[in-house]
């Protein structure tokens, strides 16, 4: 099984980095673990929503360009869809038996993601209404796709 998060800038705080490394170590045992960083579109503060748009579209762009046609998509939106972590767990579990082995998931830059990404996607996923920073969002996802495996494991991690 391949899990591979797309994300959209670079991570710079080593707080994160070292969160991210220690699931993704623990992840290992389960599946090939990867994350993809494609570059942000440098914006000023403020922008016309239609240079908003043009943003997420070369960011959405650049997503796109990581995305095989074979992999099952998660497009990580507050609009998505709010799942518990064993409701997770189980359309993880899911997937893997009916043949989609290769899932990936896609964090979006600051002002959003583009409309081509989420019509990409195969499905949408919310976090909940809470806004994030994208980088604490990477450690968040890393960590609820290894609770997904303990679940499906039926080990006592998840409690």
């Amino acid at each position: 099984m391949n899990i591979k998060l797309i994300v959209v800038g670079k991570l710079k705080e080593k707080y994160l980095k070292k969160g991210i490394e220690e699931y993704a170590k623990r992840l290992s045992r389960f599946c090939k673990f990867e994350i993809v960083e494609v570059p942000d579109e440098k914006a000023p503060e403020s922008l016309s929503e239609h240079q908003m748009e043009d943003v997420m579209k070369r960011e959405g762009e650049r997503i796109l360009a990581k995305i095989k046609d074979k992999e099952y998509v998660y497009a990580l939106a507050i609009l998505g869809k709010e799942r518990s972590s064993e409701e997770f767990a189980k359309e993880i579990d899911n997937l893997v038996t009916y043949g989609k082995s290769d899932i990936t998931f896609v964090i979006g830059g600051s002002l959003g993601m583009s409309q081509d990404v989420l019509k990409r996607a195969d499905t949408q996923i919310s976090f909940g209404r809470f806004t994030l920073p994208h980088q604490l969002m990477r450690l968040v996802l890393t960590e609820q796709i290894y609770r997904a495996f303990m679940i499906n494991e039926g080990s006592p991690y998840h409690k």
